[in-house]
């Protein structure tokens, strides 16, 4: 039998490790977190899950990106950095800050997160009119009762529903009446009319429909009346059929005249022949004729002035003492 020696070697492994501790930067996620606008400073924004304490010599964290400046960091805690002079306003802003977070150990990054901060609005702004549909405007005085006469419009920074509301107060508020009430449409309420006002004013308010402040604003709308050609032309002195009425009665011209009078402008009185345009905006030219007692051209007109001459002397022969003329005037119509 082959007797076989062996001879065995032990081998002794001396097995070494090194043992790395995890890093105090994990731990951490992203941050989405809502605040109200308006919040004061050191409003709290979150709280860091990271491992490490950022007050040990080992992490530091770092804020960046556009919005980082309007946190600060205080231990493991996030805290809005805002003031008095620096509001967080979402108007302004608009509706989220976004930030991110990096934290590094032994100044080797090791973790980043995102901040995503919400601002939830709030009722912190007063309608406002559009300066462009409150500028004075024009209309004309046969404008016709319970049309649209003009539209106002006001806008809300944070978007609440507008309603508009005449206020009553107003000089001239029974002239216009609001469409419906969110939509700024004034409507002629009752007939304008040149020759009694040429200018009204109604003040308007823009008042928030849908919030609990009711928060508004005012403003003063001028409307100028336009002159149009709906009154006849008058003799003057003009004399009032009865007051407030606009309606004169003729006057009765009267001068003396000679045996010597001929080729002569007559001067009559109370004045000299003379009339207006009854729409005083217009001011349209004005015709003068004589329409009966010219005695065969004995007097003439000027059809511009109303100016009467007396073309040829009187004889003593003649009768009738008297002359009675009838003079019209018309005004003059664009061709």
């Amino acid at each position: 039998m082959l007797r076989c020696k062996m001879l065995l070697w032990q081998l002794a492994l001396r097995l070494s490790y090194h043992v790395v501790p995890a890093s105090l930067c994990l731990g951490g996620s992203d941050i989405f977190v809502s605040i109200r606008e308006n919040s004061p400073m050191g409003q709290f924004i979150s709280n860091l899950s990271i491992r490490g304490e950022p007050r040990d010599n080992t992490i530091r964290l770092c804020l960046t990106g556009d919005s980082a400046d309007w946190f600060y960091l205080e231990g493991r805690t996030i805290r809005l950095n805002a003031s008095a002079s620096r509001v967080l306003d979402r108007e302004v802003l608009g509706s989220v800050l976004i930030a991110e977070l990096t934290c590094f150990q032994d100044d080797v990054i090791q973790s980043r997160f995102r901040i995503v901060v919400e601002i939830l609005n709030e009722n912190d702004n007063r309608p406002n009119f559009l300066q462009e549909t409150i500028q004075p405007f024009s209309i004309s005085e046969l404008t016709a009762v319970n049309s649209v006469v003009f539209s106002v419009k006001a806008v809300d920074a944070d978007g609440d529903m507008i309603s508009y509301i005449i206020d009553q107060s107003s000089r001239d508020a029974d002239f216009f009446r609001i469409d419906l009430p969110n939509s700024g449409n004034l409507v002629l309420n009752k007939p304008l009319d040149y020759e009694s006002r040429t200018e009204l004013q109604v003040i308007l308010w823009a008042q928030e429909a849908n919030t609990v402040e009711k928060f508004n604003t005012s403003a003063v709308l001028i409307v100028n009346i336009e002159d149009r050609d709906d009154l006849y032309p008058h003799f003057l002195p003009c004399t009032p059929v009865s007051p407030g009425l606009p309606v004169c009665m003729n006057p009765t011209y009267t001068t003396n005249i000679t045996q010597r009078h001929q080729d002569a402008v007559l001067e009559f009185s109370p004045g000299p022949i003379r009339a207006e345009d009854g729409d005083r905006g217009i001011n349209t030219p004005l015709i003068y004729s004589i329409l009966s007692g010219a005695d065969q051209g004995r007097f003439e007109i000027n059809n511009r002035t109303g100016e009467i001459r007396i073309t040829r002397a009187v004889n003593n022969r003649r009768r009738e003492t008297n002359f009675t003329l009838s003079v019209m005037v018309t005004t003059l119509l664009p061709v």
